[in-house]
Formats: structure tokens, sequence, C-alpha cells
């Protein structure tokens, strides 16, 4: 019997601490969820709060709690203003927006350095929120310079995971260097158009018409900056690698990774895929250690993802499809491993505060391998994946 109890104990305590290793959940400010592009939008209280006291340097903030919240980011991507209304159905809410000053914003909360830009903490109110014309529940809109990062928090204080609703609005005052023309926008950062240069297009995977995205680029310093646009034309004066972060409205994310080399012509094409019922999308760099459902590290930044686009497309369900690799037949052992990575990417999103009611799991276990005979450990890992279909 204290046999059977210590294996229970070590097998929770496994369950538990392999998603504390993975991330922060988004009652944190590290695990907050990252906003692209203006919409409304449903989200939930997660079922647990957040394990860091973010507001431990601001004494203003001691009287609050951040059991029940939800952290939220946006990085401008040219000089505008930021409006937003946030409700739920009873209870209060509480809005507090921090805007970075340097680099880090979470480290800067943590520290007591960034800057409280607006703070609605009233008791009787479901609804809070920015705005041009300020009313009783509203504060004025914010106004950003490009480049420049919030952090938003909502609190509740109801104890019942509650569904938030946010229309989040971004009104640019200018695009930067940006040229529209149709579904093109041409975003030219050339000092001289002849100069060798890193292109950037992005596509439709299925017609290959241009699609205007934003989009994240990092990694590369004199890169580094939020754009929106199609077509994008830059000058690389120093080698490097290049990380992009693309997200359209109606179309499913894509990160890449390039190397760049210094005073050369390169070409990067991005084509995304549009969202439709019974299409699957292969997540990749959500890795499973071999012969187990345990994460890789380096799986966090695409699990944040994942999570982000369910919070964000709350209209969408989606059937999490588990594989491995094996080069035996398909077993009972392979299909039940295949369900439990599954499941950990299923458990994973209901701890970020998606609703299980939105999501399904299935197990091929490895009846439907990428590369049937693999030949190197990147197609092995391949066979070994997550799916997402949309239902």
């Amino acid at each position: 019997m204290i046999r059977t109890i210590c294996i229970s104990l070590i097998l929770l305590f496994n369950f538990v601490n392999s998603f504390s290793q993975i991330d922060k959940g988004i009652s944190d400010c590290e695990g907050a969820i990252n906003i692209f592009q203006s919409g409304t939008f449903s989200l939930q209280f997660p079922p647990k709060g957040g394990i860091v006291n973010d507001f431990s340097e601001y004494p203003s903030l001691s009287s609050i709690s951040e059991k029940n919240s939800i952290w939220c980011t946006f990085i401008a991507p040219s000089n505008g203003i930021i409006s937003l209304t946030a409700w739920i159905k009873k209870g209060g809410l509480k809005l507090i927006v921090f805007q970075q000053q340097k680099k880090d914003i979470c480290d800067e909360i943590h520290k007591g350095a960034a800057e409280i830009k607006r703070l609605l903490i009233a008791k009787d109110t479901n609804v809070v929120g920015l705005s041009k014309e300020p009313l009783s529940n509203h504060l004025y809109s914010l106004n950003l310079k490009q480049g420049q990062k919030i952090s938003f928090v909502l609190i509740s204080n109801q104890k019942s995971k509650e569904i938030l609703k946010l229309n989040f609005s971004f009104e640019s005052s200018f695009p930067l260097h940006s040229i529209g023309f149709g579904n093109v926008k041409t975003v030219d950062l050339r000092e001289d158009e002849f100069s060798p240069s890193c292109y950037i297009n992005i596509k439709d995977a299925t017609t290959g018409l241009p699609v205007v995205s934003d989009v994240i680029i990092s990694k590369c310093d004199e890169l580094e900056g939020v754009y929106s646009g199609s077509d994008f034309y830059f000058q690389v004066s120093e080698n490097c690698n290049i990380s992009i972060k693309c997200d359209a409205k109606g179309y499913f994310f894509v990160d890449k990774e390039n190397v760049l080399f210094a005073n050369s012509d390169s070409e990067i094409s991005i084509l995304l895929d549009p969202i439709k019922v019974g299409k699957s999308f292969t997540i990749e760099q959500i890795e499973f250690k071999p012969g187990t459902s345990e994460f890789y590290k380096n799986s966090e930044p695409r699990l944040r993802r994942l999570r982000d686009f369910m919070a964000l497309n709350s209209d969408i369900n989606i059937e999490i499809q588990g594989h491995v690799f094996s080069l035996e037949e398909n077993n009972l052992s392979g299909q039940k491993l295949s369900e439990a990575r599954a499941q950990r990417v299923y458990n994973y999103l209901i701890l970020n505060g998606i609703s299980k009611n939105r999501m399904k799991i299935k197990g091929f276990g490895n009846t439907k391998p990428i590369f049937p005979n693999p030949k190197v450990s990147y197609e092995e890992q391949m066979n070994r994946r997550v799916e997402i279909k949309i239902l």
C-alpha cells in the first residue's frame, strides 16, 4: 500500500514538474499571451493562478491578488494608439498596464522599473478598458511609438474560471516606409534599392498570392522589430541568424529561421496555410524524448505559440493528434504512447486557460510516418510529432 502511494506521488510530481519546467502560465507576466493584431478575443482564466508575485516591487499594488489573472503583451508595429475593452459576465474586473523601459518588460516589472501607464481597479465594475473618450470604467487610450512594448493584466475577483471577452484595437498613425497596393504591402528599409538586400515575401500556400501579415524579427540586431506587410526589403551589413514569426488573420502561424550573410542578396519565402475545417498542421519543434511523452525544453516556444493561437482564435476547435517513431509494426505500446503525447499537449493547453470543450485528442501510433524509412535523427524526430487538425 505504501509503495503504491509513493509511486502515485512520484508520478504526480513528474506530471506537475514537466509543465513547470516548460513554461509559466498566462497568470504570470513571463507566460503572457502575445497579441499580434486587432480583434475580439475570448480568453479563459486558467485553473491555477500564477507562480510568481509579479507585483512584489510595487507597494501601490500590494493589496491586489493575481490569483485570477490573464497577462497579455503587445509590441507596436508603428506609431499608433491602443484602445481596448474587456468584460466578464459577473464580478469585478481590474486592469493594469505596464510599459517597457528598455529590453525585458517582465524583468523590469519584477524589479519595479516598468512604468504603470494605466491603472483601473474599481471593485464594482465588470467592464474595464482604454478609450479615446473615457467613460466611468475606461481610461484614456495609450499612445505608442514603433517598437514600444506593453504588458497588461486583467484580474477577476471571482473564483470561478470565467470567460473574459477582450476587444483590442491598434490604430496606426502611419505605417513607416510602407507602400500598399491591393493585397500587397511593401516595407522597404533599404537606403539604396540597388544594394544587396534580404527580400522576405509572404504568400498564401494555396493561391500563391501575397498575404499582409504581422511579422516579428529577432536574433538579428539591425533588423529586429515588428512589421506589417507582405513584401520586405532589408539591407544586412553583418552575418546573423534571423528568426521570423509570422501571423495573419485566417492563417496558421509560421515561424522560420535563416542564416543571412552580410552584403549579399537573399530571399526568404514564407507560405501561410489558410485555416479551414479538416486541415491539419504539423507543429514542428514540439519534440518528445524517445519512448516518452516528456517534452524537450526547446518545445517551450512552440507550445506557447500554439497556446496563443488557440487563445486568440476562440472560434476554432481542434483535434490534437499524436504520432510515434518505430520501425516495428504498430502495437499497443506505440498506440498508447501516441495518445499520451496528444494528452500532454491537451493538458498543457488546459493549464493555460484553453477550454477542454474546444479540443479532442487522438493517437495514431506509428501508422502515419512522414518518413517511412528515416535515415537521420531529424527524420526520426519528425515522425515523433504532434499535428493539429481543425474541426
